[in-house]
């Protein structure tokens, strides 16, 4: 108080003001808000698209405006579809951040008011109680039975007990700081008052937030598609360059040859590239959505499926954030289902009545976790907490202290008089003296007792042990005025052990066993206890249960170096501070890891931000851990994140089938023009055949390829490594021959053709080309199924894309009006089933490969 000059009756309501003009509003920094021309400025700075304007470019410059406006249009629908998307994500943010805006009362002057939580200042004295969001970083001077939820700050479900005495030594973990109320944890017992000592970015939210600063990571896709724009770049120009000079010492035309090159030079180009990446992604963020899970940026959808390692919080993440009985130790034994007479009907009976936790409005217990928990056990096991309670009314009490790590309540118990105490094992132990079994009751047996607290708290539960000490008739000691410890608490009776836990969620081990099977590697980063922190994994299967647990303490201590090697077999990390859970993201992403990091408080933050993809919970997520992820659970459940890594998975195979198909059929037209001088063939396209391909084929049908359904093995694949070129995979090969394949059968079709004399060998020619591309898409559909093992209705898009292409093209071929633009002719029927036959070939060909790579393997 001396320190910043208040006193327990508060600031002045002047010196507050001067103070908060002084100080700053206690709130964070607000991040700068990007306007709608900001949001789509930015989707214009990427190479492929830099690319795709230039072809626009020269698409004008050669008098073909329909295939410049067809790419103007691709880019601004990408654009678009990018704005409203980040829009949309963030006007869901601020309707979520605009949900917690909580108040503060205060004392000043002498006077309690009730103020706006950013207008508080350092000196403030603030009143909490149960159900209080604590305001600001409060150095806490009055506290009658305070206990405060910090799971959001440091990962522990169990309400942590508050106590005015100065701490002994200095902490450097905030669960430690007894003493100390922190902004944006919740009060969950009891009241208290506090001096303000830190507001706004000051207080240890603001810290963690400032962690928050740099840029954000880029996704495996966008890293990927940057590359491949800038190696396309160069084709391009080495292209035009070739084909020029070639067709100059050939002696063919130079306009002629000039209008040729830029033809093949956009051809070349993918132009629906980003609108193919951008639908499937949005496709993809609303298919999400419907499983609730809220895409912020939009490229976040297909990093899960390059994911190597999720990152995982444990409280609220992978548990349910709410306590529950889980083993019961009375008369020896040892059970999850508590029940029977005599010592198991008290033991019982004092976790009801030994307990503040009361029905709420709606039907719910609420009160502290604990006590909830403990109440919430002894009625599944059949008790009627109401009536015992009217029975045995509550006559005096004890509350909870943080030195004496227990509380007893006094109850009428028929014609006597009983005390119920309850609290740390070791502490109510100590005060034992007998223990009741069926038989009656006996000496304490203390070593039988701690052994079985030991094996409770190394399944990693909270051990609590129950007590009583009966009376004949209320003596003068247990009157309400004169109670005390020293009378009540000792010479008990120990009625059993009862072993509390956050549960796992019931489908996260599910959910840990499919990311297995797809060959990523599941960590748990918490800041719990070790030993709880090992059960959870080793319930939920991330890690066996005698695994090494490394501590926050433990990691800082480390080299980054000896950290990147303890990665490769460290699982579970306990009591990990918001700054080592940034450094082991760092580290495991140092060592070529893709990292998702999952978590909802304020102390996930900066990891979530740092990590490959950040994924929040939306239901008990802070705002700060929302504003850092890509993406949003609105659920809550770890197993939505299964869903999205196999939509992740889809995405990026059905972006590499398009890239795949699309540069198969571009080089297909690249080697008819480019072989036919050189097998004494003249130039089998013109520039607005090439074009008219380039438009049609790589148009409908490609984009019809981001809706193809997931192959039955994607989630049996191990992760893409992040580095991976979009080519891997045999990719490069298979654009090679496909693309000489479909060159040369429009070279047969057309030697064929010019051998019989037949007038009409350009437009065969320009068909066959067509043609071939559909087949060639509906084969590369899966890179190893066949197309009937897939199904050919299995995608109906692509089916209605290749017919109204196919449609288009005969148009060009038989509508009068359109002959003299594509200067084509019509087809006999002879020859029109000869292109159709040969057009064939791509398919067969491809399936056939399939078929071969498939006997490999098998």
């Amino acid at each position: 108080l001396a320190q910043l000059g208040t006193s327990e009756e508060g600031l002045a309501p002047a010196e507050a003001s001067a103070r908060l003009a002084r100080q700053g509003p206690n709130a964070l920094p607000a991040p700068p808000g990007r306007s709608v021309v900001r949001m789509l400025a930015s989707q214009f700075t990427d190479v492929m698209i830099l690319v795709l304007l230039g072809a626009a470019g020269v698409s004008l410059a050669i008098g073909d405006a329909t295939d410049a406006v067809a790419i103007l249009a691709i880019v601004v629908l990408n654009a678009v579809i990018g704005v409203v998307q980040e829009y949309r994500a963030e006007r869901a943010l601020q309707a979520l951040q605009a949900m917690a805006a909580p108040t503060a009362v205060v004392r000043r002057g002498g006077a309690v008011d009730t103020v706006p939580a950013d207008g508080l200042v350092p000196g403030d004295v603030v009143l909490i109680e149960a159900g209080t969001i604590v305001p600001a970083d409060l150095r806490l001077i009055d506290a009658a039975r305070v206990r405060i939820d910090e799971s959001a700050l440091t990962g522990e479900s169990a309400p942590v007990e508050k106590t005015i005495d100065p701490l002994v030594a200095p902490v450097s973990h905030v669960s430690d700081r007894r003493n100390m109320a922190h902004k944006g944890t919740v009060v969950t017992y009891g009241r208290g008052v506090g001096v303000t000592v830190a507001t706004g970015p000051d207080t240890e939210f603001g810290r963690i937030a400032a962690l928050l600063d740099g840029d954000v990571t880029r996704t495996p896709l966008q890293r990927r598609l940057a590359d491949f724009g800038r190696r396309l770049a160069i084709v391009v120009l080495a292209i035009c360059a070739v084909v020029f000079t070639a067709g100059l010492l050939r002696g063919e035309p130079p306009l002629l040859m000039f209008l040729t090159a830029l033809s093949l030079a956009v051809a070349a180009i993918p132009e629906a590239l980003p609108a193919v990446v951008t639908i499937a992604l949005a496709l993809g963020a609303r298919r999400m959505v419907q499983r609730q899970a809220l895409v912020r940026r939009l490229p976040a959808v297909e990093t899960l499926g390059s994911v190597t390692h999720i990152c995982s919080d444990k409280t609220g993440t992978l548990t349910y954030n709410r306590m529950r009985t889980e083993r019961w130790w009375c008369d020896g034994v040892d059970t999850g289902t508590p029940g029977g007479h005599g010592p198991w009907e008290r033991l019982l009976l004092g976790c009801i009545l030994n307990s503040d936790a009361r029905p709420q409005a709606d039907g719910t217990l609420g009160g502290d976790p604990t006590e909830v928990a403990l109440r919430a056990g002894a009625e599944a096991a059949g008790l009627d907490a109401g009536a015992l309670l009217s029975r045995h009314p509550r006559i005096a009490e004890l509350p909870f202290d943080a030195e004496r790590k227990c509380m007893t309540t006094v109850h009428r118990d028929g014609d006597r008089v009983s005390a119920w105490t309850k609290g740390a094992a070791e502490a109510v132990l100590a005060q034992c003296t007998r223990e009741a079994r069926a038989d009656g009751v006996h000496p304490l047996d203390l070593e039988s007792a701690l052994s079985a607290a030991d094996r409770l708290a190394a399944d990693g539960l909270r051990v609590l042990a129950v007590a009583e000490r009966s009376w004949d008739s209320l003596p003068e000691t247990l009157s309400r005025e004169t109670l005390s410890p020293d009378a009540v608490e000792r010479d008990l009776t120990l009625l059993g052990l009862v072993g509390l836990i956050d549960p796992p969620r019931e489908a996260a081990a599910d959910a840990v066993a499919t990311c297995r099977e797809a060959g990523i590697v599941p960590v748990m980063i918490t800041g719990d206890h070790p030993l709880t922190a090992r059960a959870i994994a080793a319930r939920v299967g991330i890690a066996a249960a005698e695994a090494p647990v490394l501590t926050g303490e433990e990691v800082d201590a480390l080299s980054d170096e000896a950290l990147g090697e303890r990665l490769t077999r460290v699982r579970v990390f306990a009591r990990v501070a918001p700054a080592q859970k940034l450094r082991l993201v760092a580290a495991l992403q140092a060592r070529g890891a893709c990292v998702a990091m999952t978590g909802d408080g304020v102390n996930d933050a900066p990891a979530l931000r740092r990590a490959d993809i950040g994924i929040a919970m939306g239901i008990t997520g802070t705002d700060v851990a929302k504003e850092a992820s890509a993406m949003i659970l609105l659920d809550d459940n770890f197993a939505t994140i299964v869903g999205a890594v196999r939509e992740g998975r889809r995405i990026y195979d059905n972006v590499r089938k398009f890239i795949r198909y699309t540069m198969t059929s571009n080089a297909g037209e690249i080697w008819a023009i480019f072989l036919a001088p050189l097998v004494g063939l003249p130039i089998p396209l013109l520039p607005v055949h090439i074009l008219w391909i380039n438009l049609v084929t790589d148009g409908l049908p490609g984009l019809a390829l981001a809706g193809e359904p997931a192959e039955p093995d994607i989630m049996q694949r191990r992760p893409r490594p992040p580095d991976e070129s979009v080519f891997a995979g045999g990719m490069a090969l298979q654009i090679a021959w496909v693309g000489l394949l479909l060159g040369g059968l429009v070279l047969a079709v057309q030697a064929w053709a010019t051998a019989r004399g037949l007038a009409h060998w350009q437009t065969m020619a320009f068909t066959v080309l067509c043609l071939s591309q559909l087949g060639n898409v509906m084969a590369m559909r899966s890179e190893r199924q066949s197309l009937l093992r897939i199904g050919l209705f299995s995608n109906p898009w692509l089916l209605l894309a290749v017919a109204v292409t196919f449609l288009l093209q005969m148009a060009t071929i038989y509508v009068p009006a359109l002959n003299p633009i594509f200067r084509t002719e019509p087809l006999t029927a002879g020859e029109l089933l000869v292109t159709l036959v040969v057009s064939s070939g791509a398919l067969m060909a491809v399936e056939a490969a399939k078929w071969m790579r498939r006997a490999r393997e098998s």
